[in-house]
Protein backbone atom coordinates (compact mmCIF):
# COMPACT_ATOMS: atom_id res chain seq x y z
CA UNK A 1 0.00 0.00 0.00
CA UNK A 2 1.64 3.10 -1.26
CA UNK A 3 1.36 5.59 1.38
CA UNK A 4 0.64 9.41 0.02
CA UNK A 5 0.99 12.87 1.39
CA UNK A 6 -0.31 16.16 -0.16
CA UNK A 7 0.80 19.37 0.58
CA UNK A 8 -1.16 22.72 -0.29
CA UNK A 9 -4.98 22.12 0.34
CA UNK A 10 -5.82 24.26 -1.94
CA UNK A 11 -8.53 24.91 -5.14
CA UNK A 12 -6.50 21.99 -7.38
CA UNK A 13 -6.50 19.91 -4.31
CA UNK A 14 -10.15 18.86 -4.39
CA UNK A 15 -9.57 16.81 -7.55
CA UNK A 16 -6.62 15.34 -6.08
CA UNK A 17 -7.57 14.24 -2.76
CA UNK A 18 -11.04 12.32 -4.11
CA UNK A 19 -9.15 10.62 -6.77
CA UNK A 20 -6.46 9.40 -3.76
CA UNK A 21 -9.09 8.16 -1.74
CA UNK A 22 -10.41 6.24 -3.98
CA UNK A 23 -7.40 4.41 -4.83
CA UNK A 24 -7.19 0.78 -3.64
CA UNK A 25 -3.53 0.38 -3.64
CA UNK A 26 -2.51 4.06 -1.64
CA UNK A 27 -3.88 5.74 1.21
CA UNK A 28 -3.44 9.65 1.30
CA UNK A 29 -2.43 10.04 5.18
CA UNK A 30 -1.51 13.31 5.71
CA UNK A 31 -2.34 16.51 4.40
CA UNK A 32 -0.09 19.76 4.54
CA UNK A 33 -1.16 23.96 4.85
CA UNK A 34 -0.14 26.65 6.54
CA UNK A 35 -4.05 27.58 6.75
CA UNK A 36 -5.42 25.06 9.39
CA UNK A 37 -9.21 26.10 8.60
CA UNK A 38 -8.34 24.40 5.43
CA UNK A 39 -8.34 20.66 7.54
CA UNK A 40 -12.26 21.08 8.45
CA UNK A 41 -13.52 18.67 6.23
CA UNK A 42 -10.32 16.19 6.72
CA UNK A 43 -9.71 16.11 10.35
CA UNK A 44 -11.52 12.60 11.05
CA UNK A 45 -9.59 10.40 8.30
CA UNK A 46 -6.01 12.41 7.51
CA UNK A 47 -3.40 13.85 9.71
CA UNK A 48 -2.67 17.21 9.67
CA UNK A 49 0.43 19.59 9.39
CA UNK A 50 0.74 23.39 9.06
CA UNK A 51 4.62 22.72 8.71
CA UNK A 52 6.03 20.39 5.57
CA UNK A 53 8.92 19.75 7.38
CA UNK A 54 7.09 18.47 10.36
CA UNK A 55 4.96 16.22 7.77
CA UNK A 56 8.25 14.77 5.62
CA UNK A 57 9.56 13.77 9.38
CA UNK A 58 6.92 12.63 11.01
CA UNK A 59 5.36 10.34 8.16
CA UNK A 60 7.09 7.81 5.92
CA UNK A 61 6.10 8.50 2.65
CA UNK A 62 6.01 6.64 -0.62
CA UNK A 63 4.85 9.61 -2.68
CA UNK A 64 4.24 13.91 -2.12
CA UNK A 65 2.00 15.10 -3.97
CA UNK A 66 2.55 18.71 -4.55
CA UNK A 67 -0.61 21.28 -4.96
CA UNK A 68 1.47 24.52 -3.86
CA UNK A 69 1.60 27.78 -6.16
CA UNK A 70 4.24 27.70 -8.65
CA UNK A 71 7.07 29.32 -7.00
CA UNK A 72 7.11 26.85 -4.37
CA UNK A 73 6.95 24.24 -6.97
CA UNK A 74 10.85 23.30 -7.61
CA UNK A 75 12.33 23.49 -4.11
CA UNK A 76 9.53 21.96 -2.44
CA UNK A 77 9.87 18.80 -5.10
CA UNK A 78 13.81 18.96 -4.59
CA UNK A 79 13.23 18.77 -0.56
CA UNK A 80 10.95 15.75 -0.75
CA UNK A 81 13.19 14.06 -3.26
CA UNK A 82 16.61 14.46 -1.32
CA UNK A 83 14.50 12.21 1.76
CA UNK A 84 13.65 9.24 -0.70
CA UNK A 85 10.16 10.52 -2.00
CA UNK A 86 8.77 10.26 -5.09
CA UNK A 87 7.11 13.43 -6.28
CA UNK A 88 3.97 14.67 -8.14
CA UNK A 89 4.15 17.92 -8.63
CA UNK A 90 1.30 20.36 -9.77
CA UNK A 91 1.90 22.58 -13.31
CA UNK A 92 4.11 23.94 -14.19
CA UNK A 93 6.84 22.50 -13.26
CA UNK A 94 8.69 26.27 -12.43
CA UNK A 95 8.82 29.85 -13.84
CA UNK A 96 12.60 28.74 -15.24
CA UNK A 97 13.59 26.62 -17.42
CA UNK A 98 17.18 26.04 -15.03
CA UNK A 99 14.82 24.38 -12.84
CA UNK A 100 13.97 21.51 -15.20
CA UNK A 101 17.49 20.31 -14.75
CA UNK A 102 17.34 21.13 -11.13
CA UNK A 103 14.56 18.59 -10.44
CA UNK A 104 15.36 15.90 -12.66
CA UNK A 105 19.09 15.73 -11.72
CA UNK A 106 18.03 15.34 -7.93
CA UNK A 107 15.40 12.55 -9.01
CA UNK A 108 18.11 10.52 -10.84
CA UNK A 109 20.46 11.27 -7.60
CA UNK A 110 18.21 10.07 -5.28
CA UNK A 111 17.05 7.40 -7.62
CA UNK A 112 13.00 8.76 -7.00
CA UNK A 113 10.52 8.91 -9.62
CA UNK A 114 9.22 12.77 -10.74
CA UNK A 115 5.88 14.13 -12.59
CA UNK A 116 4.72 17.36 -13.50
CA UNK A 117 1.50 16.67 -13.48
CA UNK A 118 -0.06 18.25 -16.92
CA UNK A 119 -3.36 17.07 -17.11
CA UNK A 120 -4.50 17.48 -20.68
CA UNK A 121 -1.91 14.78 -21.32
CA UNK A 122 -4.83 12.43 -19.44
CA UNK A 123 -7.76 13.88 -20.52
CA UNK A 124 -9.80 11.77 -22.89
CA UNK A 125 -10.83 14.03 -25.67
CA UNK A 126 -6.64 14.70 -25.82
CA UNK A 127 -5.80 11.45 -25.76
CA UNK A 128 -8.76 10.86 -28.47
CA UNK A 129 -7.32 14.03 -30.73
CA UNK A 130 -3.94 12.96 -30.69
CA UNK A 131 -4.83 9.16 -31.87
CA UNK A 132 -6.88 10.89 -34.60
CA UNK A 133 -3.59 12.40 -35.53
CA UNK A 134 -1.55 9.70 -35.14
CA UNK A 135 -3.27 6.63 -36.88
CA UNK A 136 -3.75 9.37 -39.66
CA UNK A 137 -7.47 8.20 -39.23
CA UNK A 138 -9.46 11.30 -40.84
CA UNK A 139 -6.62 12.05 -43.29
CA UNK A 140 -3.28 14.72 -42.44
CA UNK A 141 -4.01 17.76 -39.97
CA UNK A 142 -4.65 21.19 -41.98
CA UNK A 143 -5.52 24.20 -39.49
CA UNK A 144 -6.23 23.80 -35.31
CA UNK A 145 -7.88 26.27 -33.21
CA UNK A 146 -7.54 25.93 -29.31
CA UNK A 147 -9.47 27.94 -26.80
CA UNK A 148 -9.03 28.82 -22.89
CA UNK A 149 -10.83 31.41 -21.26
CA UNK A 150 -11.79 31.79 -17.86
CA UNK A 151 -11.82 35.52 -15.15
CA UNK A 152 -9.28 36.82 -13.05
CA UNK A 153 -8.63 34.77 -10.01
CA UNK A 154 -8.82 37.07 -7.26
CA UNK A 155 -9.47 34.24 -4.56
CA UNK A 156 -6.36 33.09 -5.04
CA UNK A 157 -4.97 32.57 -1.51
CA UNK A 158 -2.26 36.11 -0.73
CA UNK A 159 -3.11 37.01 -4.63
CA UNK A 160 -0.47 34.96 -5.77
CA UNK A 161 -1.60 34.33 -9.34
CA UNK A 162 -1.88 37.66 -9.59
CA UNK A 163 1.49 38.58 -8.93
CA UNK A 164 3.78 37.98 -11.88
CA UNK A 165 6.83 37.08 -10.04
CA UNK A 166 4.82 33.75 -8.33
CA UNK A 167 2.50 32.42 -11.03
CA UNK A 168 3.75 33.84 -14.26
CA UNK A 169 -0.02 35.11 -15.40
CA UNK A 170 -1.79 33.67 -18.30
CA UNK A 171 0.81 32.02 -20.39
CA UNK A 172 2.17 30.28 -17.03
CA UNK A 173 -1.17 29.00 -15.43
CA UNK A 174 -3.49 28.99 -18.56
CA UNK A 175 -2.11 28.92 -21.85
CA UNK A 176 0.64 26.44 -20.48
CA UNK A 177 -2.00 23.21 -20.62
CA UNK A 178 -2.91 23.84 -24.47
CA UNK A 179 0.63 24.50 -25.39
CA UNK A 180 2.06 21.54 -23.23
CA UNK A 181 -0.54 19.42 -24.92
CA UNK A 182 0.45 20.88 -28.52
CA UNK A 183 4.21 19.79 -28.02
CA UNK A 184 3.13 16.63 -26.76
CA UNK A 185 0.96 16.00 -29.43
CA UNK A 186 3.15 17.54 -32.55
CA UNK A 187 6.76 18.37 -31.70
CA UNK A 188 8.27 21.53 -31.22
CA UNK A 189 6.50 24.62 -32.80
CA UNK A 190 7.79 28.28 -34.05
CA UNK A 191 5.57 31.48 -32.83
CA UNK A 192 4.13 32.50 -36.21
CA UNK A 193 2.02 35.35 -34.06
CA UNK A 194 1.81 36.50 -31.18
CA UNK A 195 -0.57 39.36 -29.37
CA UNK A 196 -0.83 40.05 -25.70
CA UNK A 197 -3.12 42.61 -23.79
CA UNK A 198 -2.30 42.97 -20.26
CA UNK A 199 -3.68 45.23 -17.72
CA UNK A 200 -3.93 45.40 -13.87
CA UNK A 201 -6.86 43.21 -13.26
CA UNK A 202 -6.83 41.34 -16.58
CA UNK A 203 -4.76 39.44 -18.77
CA UNK A 204 -5.45 38.33 -22.95
CA UNK A 205 -3.18 36.20 -25.07
CA UNK A 206 -3.58 34.63 -28.32
CA UNK A 207 -0.90 32.75 -30.34
CA UNK A 208 -0.35 31.43 -33.71
CA UNK A 209 1.66 28.39 -33.67
CA UNK A 210 3.40 26.61 -36.69
CA UNK A 211 4.21 22.99 -37.13
CA UNK A 212 5.43 23.08 -40.96
CA UNK A 213 2.94 21.90 -42.58
CA UNK A 214 -0.28 22.88 -40.51
CA UNK A 215 -0.37 26.20 -38.20
CA UNK A 216 -2.75 26.06 -34.73
CA UNK A 217 -4.41 29.30 -33.36
CA UNK A 218 -5.02 29.41 -29.25
CA UNK A 219 -5.82 31.67 -26.92
CA UNK A 220 -6.31 32.23 -23.10
CA UNK A 221 -7.39 34.87 -20.76
CA UNK A 222 -8.23 36.21 -17.23
CA UNK A 223 -11.00 38.61 -18.16
CA UNK A 224 -12.14 41.30 -16.14
CA UNK A 225 -15.84 40.02 -15.66
CA UNK A 226 -17.23 37.16 -14.72
CA UNK A 227 -16.81 35.09 -18.10
CA UNK A 228 -17.64 31.39 -17.24
CA UNK A 229 -14.66 28.94 -17.94
CA UNK A 230 -14.44 27.71 -21.12
CA UNK A 231 -11.39 25.04 -22.57
CA UNK A 232 -12.20 24.17 -26.50
CA UNK A 233 -10.88 22.78 -29.53
CA UNK A 234 -11.61 22.64 -33.08
CA UNK A 235 -8.92 20.74 -35.89
CA UNK A 236 -9.44 20.49 -38.95
CA UNK A 237 -8.22 17.07 -41.20
CA UNK A 238 -8.52 16.37 -44.45
CA UNK A 239 -11.48 14.24 -44.41
CA UNK A 240 -13.33 15.57 -41.13
CA UNK A 241 -13.57 18.22 -38.31
CA UNK A 242 -12.70 16.96 -34.62
CA UNK A 243 -14.54 19.40 -32.16
CA UNK A 244 -14.55 19.83 -28.66
CA UNK A 245 -17.44 22.20 -28.31
CA UNK A 246 -19.85 23.37 -25.72
CA UNK A 247 -19.19 19.94 -23.74
CA UNK A 248 -19.63 17.69 -26.72
CA UNK A 249 -17.04 15.96 -28.62
CA UNK A 250 -18.16 15.49 -31.88
CA UNK A 251 -16.28 14.72 -35.27
CA UNK A 252 -18.27 16.06 -38.52
CA UNK A 253 -17.15 13.48 -41.21
CA UNK A 254 -16.58 14.73 -45.27
CA UNK A 255 -19.61 12.37 -46.18
CA UNK A 256 -21.64 14.25 -43.95
CA UNK A 257 -21.50 11.64 -41.26
CA UNK A 258 -21.65 13.40 -37.84
CA UNK A 259 -20.14 11.13 -34.64
CA UNK A 260 -21.12 12.10 -31.69
CA UNK A 261 -18.24 11.25 -28.86
CA UNK A 262 -19.76 13.13 -25.44
CA UNK A 263 -20.46 11.11 -22.65
CA UNK A 264 -23.99 11.45 -22.71
CA UNK A 265 -24.55 10.27 -26.60
CA UNK A 266 -27.54 8.16 -27.23
CA UNK A 267 -27.83 5.57 -29.22
CA UNK A 268 -24.80 3.71 -31.14
CA UNK A 269 -22.75 6.55 -32.87
CA UNK A 270 -20.54 3.80 -34.95
CA UNK A 271 -17.55 4.19 -32.71
CA UNK A 272 -16.89 3.98 -29.02
CA UNK A 273 -18.18 6.63 -26.77
CA UNK A 274 -15.41 8.87 -24.80
CA UNK A 275 -15.05 6.53 -21.50
CA UNK A 276 -16.45 8.57 -18.30
CA UNK A 277 -13.05 9.17 -16.59
CA UNK A 278 -11.52 11.54 -14.65
CA UNK A 279 -8.72 12.95 -15.95
CA UNK A 280 -6.74 13.86 -12.58
CA UNK A 281 -7.33 10.63 -11.54
CA UNK A 282 -6.00 9.13 -14.53
CA UNK A 283 -2.38 11.18 -14.05
CA UNK A 284 -2.64 9.64 -10.16
CA UNK A 285 -3.16 6.40 -11.51
CA UNK A 286 -0.51 6.67 -13.69
CA UNK A 287 1.86 8.16 -11.32
CA UNK A 288 1.05 5.84 -8.54
CA UNK A 289 1.56 2.46 -10.97
CA UNK A 290 5.03 3.84 -12.07
CA UNK A 291 5.63 3.87 -8.79
CA UNK A 292 4.74 0.78 -7.37
CA UNK A 293 5.82 -1.42 -10.14
CA UNK A 294 8.93 0.79 -10.88
CA UNK A 295 8.45 1.60 -14.11
CA UNK A 296 9.86 5.08 -16.06
CA UNK A 297 7.84 8.04 -16.11
CA UNK A 298 7.32 7.92 -19.88
CA UNK A 299 4.89 10.19 -20.59
CA UNK A 300 6.96 13.07 -20.10
CA UNK A 301 10.30 13.95 -21.43
CA UNK A 302 12.34 16.83 -20.14
CA UNK A 303 12.89 18.17 -23.63
CA UNK A 304 9.39 18.83 -24.29
CA UNK A 305 9.60 20.93 -20.34
CA UNK A 306 12.20 23.00 -21.58
CA UNK A 307 10.51 23.27 -24.85
CA UNK A 308 7.14 24.56 -23.21
CA UNK A 309 8.91 26.83 -20.76
CA UNK A 310 10.97 28.54 -23.98
CA UNK A 311 8.31 29.73 -25.16
CA UNK A 312 6.22 30.78 -22.72
CA UNK A 313 9.47 33.11 -21.16
CA UNK A 314 8.95 34.56 -24.73
CA UNK A 315 5.49 35.60 -24.97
Amino acid sequence: MLKIGLVGVGGISGAHIPAWDEMENAELVALCDIREERFESYKETKRCYTDLDDMLANEELDILDICLPTYLHADTAIKAMKMGINVICEKPISLKESDIRRVYSTANKYNVKFMVAHVLRFWPEYELLKEIYDTKKYGNLLSGTMTRLGCYPKWSWDGWMMDETRSGLVPFDLHIHDLDFLVYAFGKPEIKYQYRSKLPDQDFLTVSYDFGKFSINTEASWYATCYPFTAEFRFQFEDAIVANENGKMTIYCRDDKIIDLSQDADGDTGDINLPKSNAYANEIHYFADCVENNKPVEIFKQAELRKVLQILNSL
